[in-house]
């Protein structure tokens, strides 16, 4: 069973219409936007630009803050790039760790074929879904 598999679905429903509206290749804050204006007509909660301190050994040394997290569980994170790469992946395995959310999506925007991976924290280990893509026209 997928973790928040219902959540996921809207959000990449989501994010579907808006690269079927808008269109690919814009910049990646205009898509998270408008992914925020998708979401909220469909009744979710977003926070963007939620802000999380970040310690090391009882020392503050700086603050996360995520694009977008849905319902209080999910990070969503839009990209514009030619593929996923493991940097993107390790990057959403430490906003999971620092949240202590369990799941992150990153949605690529790129090509006419919405792209998407899923990023899983489970008790001891992070794991990455396949990457899927939708045809959106």
């Amino acid at each position: 069973m997928l973790i928040h598999g219902e959540l996921s679905k809207n959000i990449l429903g989501a994010s579907m219409r808006v690269l079927n509206e808008l269109k690919p290749g814009l910049d990646e804050k205009i898509y998270e936007n408008a992914l925020v204006v998708e979401l909220e007509a469909a009744g979710h909660r977003v926070e963007q630009q939620r802000q999380f301190p970040v310690d090391y050994r009882g020392v503050r040394v700086g603050v996360l803050i995520p694009d977008s997290i849905v319902d209080g569980k999910a990070i969503v994170d839009p990209k514009v790039v030619i593929s996923f790469t493991e940097t993107h992946l390790a990057q959403m395995a430490g906003y999971l760790a620092i949240t202590g959310l369990e799941l992150a999506i990153l949605i690529n925007f790129k090509q006419a074929k919405l792209e998407w991976k899923r990023v899983v924290r489970q008790v001891g280990r992070v794991t990455a879904d396949e990457t899927d893509r939708a045809d959106c026209l």
